[in-house]
């Protein structure tokens, strides 16, 4: 099989992606696999993608003006020409499945290959996968023009339509990899015995969680209880500066496999994107959610809003959001019968692997005898 991923622009475009590329790895069916990925020179997948291992091509893209003025006109050519980039690496690659996570560069990936498919040059299939509670406009528009259309989260507003369905938030296999609490608090050197509050504000948007924290950490931080901060590159500096020498706290820059810091949690703190999501689903892990105000759309909040629906978290604006406030909700959620709730829950969140769902949805084209339309 050949398998060709496009998306971009976000961690929670990309990520997906390279998870469905590793499953497909392990997938005798799908063996020899060749896989490449279409995305943009500028976009975060051009560092990422690479350094994941796959082959990247990239092509001309712009992100969707939702106003009419004069950069519509420049974002619609742009497109066009990106249109005809991706018509060059198709028409050079031959794939056999196309999947597209999100980001504006799958429009003129999807429509180049729905136009092949036009002209009787494939039998390619097609796919999306929506990250996201709200869909975003790029995969509004590129919906009509895919086999099927798979939601990480059911859509908050309406039931499934023909050719759609809930596969959840893939995320790479490490993060399902077995891991004791024990075994990972050491090797993060966090205390054995304690209640342990992972906060995952991430590099981008993550100020006023990181600010609450700290907060939260120099005005007392109630006895048995250990913070470990994963700040960011941006923030590392002064938070380890603020919280220097404290015994309830660790703070990191950035960890290259998170998989220790949710296996030593008891419960985390972390923005809403889709990545976040799959990964806290995929390790069972109960979280506070305080979802990026400025997200388009509001996409986190409604993410956090129907995950929280499951039960395996609790929403906290991020309005006002100040170290008080944080300690009341911190209270809450740590509460035993409250805690042991939340982890039953995202348990359950976790039985289901999206990998190995959106494997067996692909392995039922490659039997169908139908032509795609």
């Amino acid at each position: 099989m050949h398998l060709v991923l496009t998306g971009g622009g976000t961690g929670g475009h990309i990520y997906p992606a390279l998870a469905i590329a590793e499953a497909f790895a392990t997938e005798p069916a799908f063996a020899p696999l060749i896989v490449d990925f279409i995305g943009t020179r500028g976009g975060l997948e051009a560092r990422i993608v690479p350094a994941a291992g796959l082959r990247l091509h990239t092509v001309r893209a712009a992100p969707l003006a939702r106003a009419l003025r004069l950069s519509l006109v420049r974002t619609f050519a742009i497109n066009v020409l990106g249109v005809f980039d991706a018509l060059r690496v198709l028409h050079r690659l031959e794939p056999d499945v196309v999947i597209a996570t999100g980001g504006y560069v799958s429009l003129p990936v999807v429509a180049a290959m729905r136009l092949v498919r036009a002209l009787g040059r494939s039998r390619a299939r097609i796919a999306v996968l929506e990250p996201n509670a709200a869909a975003g406009l790029t995969n509004r528009l590129v919906a009509p023009l895919v086999d099927e259309v798979w939601y990480a989260i059911p859509p908050s507003t309406r039931g499934l339509r023909a050719r759609e369905a809930v596969v959840g938030i893939p995320v790479r296999s490490s993060m399902r990899r077995a891991m004791s609490q024990a075994e990972a608090r050491a090797a993060l050197g966090l205390p054995a015995v304690a209640t342990v509050i992972v906060v995952i504000g991430g590099s981008q948007g993550a100020r006023s969680i990181n600010d609450a924290v700290a907060g939260y950490v120099e005005a007392g931080v109630p006895s048995g209880i250990h913070v470990l901060v994963i700040a960011g590159e941006r923030d590392f500096a002064l938070l380890a500066g603020r919280l220097a020498g404290r015994a309830d706290a660790t703070v990191v820059s950035y960890l290259e496999d998170p998989r220790s810091a949710y296996a030593a949690a008891d419960l985390v703190v972390a923005r809403a994107g889709a990545s976040t999501l799959g990964e806290l689903a995929a390790t069972a892990t109960p979280a506070l959610l305080v979802p990026y105000p400025f997200a388009t759309a509001d996409h986190q909040g409604h993410n956090a809003r129907a995950y929280a629906a499951g039960g395996g978290a609790r929403v906290v604006a991020d309005r006002g959001l100040d170290a008080r406030r944080l300690r009341a909700e911190l209270t809450a959620a740590l509460e035993p019968t409250v805690l042991a709730g939340m982890r039953a829950a995202a348990r359950r969140a976790s039985a289901v692997d999206p990998r190995a769902t959106i494997v067996t949805r692909v392995k039922a084209w490659s039997i169908s005898n139908a032509d795609p339309t």
